[in-house]
């Protein structure tokens, strides 16, 4: 795998998560995270039904649900966009409100974030899966780096066994060797 193999240097792959928009709006019950509340490992924020009920009147577009055809399109996007660019797709689960997905990469994470879920959303918008002013992605989304081949097996592991039941649509990519 690129990018080294320890805290010396850069990680070996980095762990992505991030949401369909609108589908956990700050305030949500199952605990949210904001721009001061952040840090890995923290409690997330607690239930706010006041905070919850003012994110999702402030929606621009409705919550993006991935059904699916929407759940091959991205998982394909995000496998056609890594062979493009260079990365290696180690593992990617797309779930009806969220992703999970672990790729290595010698870019900034946040850039390799960015770069897969525009190319996911224009597959989306192409295959008519989005309309052109939905809004598909929450902004932006956890970047774990990681630096131990144990942690990436963990990574992988939790992205592809530990998110329930198997959905249909999701598991049809295979890892480029």
């Amino acid at each position: 795998m690129p990018g080294g193999s320890g805290f010396h240097g850069e990680p070996i792959a980095y762990f992505l998560t991030f949401a369909g928009y609108g589908m956990r709006p700050h305030g949500d019950e199952r605990g949210t995270v904001d721009r001061r509340h952040n840090t890995p490992g923290e409690p997330p924020l607690p239930r706010d039904d006041f905070r919850s009920a003012l994110a999702r009147r402030s929606l621009v577009s409705p919550p993006m649900v991935f059904n699916e055809p929407a759940r091959r399109a991205v998982e394909a996007s995000f496998a056609d966009t890594c062979v493009h660019r260079g990365w290696q797709l180690l593992a990617v689960h797309c779930r009806t409100n969220h992703l999970h997905a672990v790729v290595s990469s010698r870019e900034d994470a946040s850039l390799v974030m960015h770069r897969l879920k525009a190319r996911a959303t224009a597959a989306l918008r192409g295959a008519g899966l989005a309309g052109r002013n939905q809004q598909v992605w929450a902004r932006h989304g956890s970047t774990r780096y990681l630096w131990r081949e144990e942690d990436v097996a963990a990574a992988c592991e939790y992205t592809m066994e530990a998110q329930g039941n198997p959905l249909p649509g999701t598991g049809e990519w295979r890892p480029y060797e």
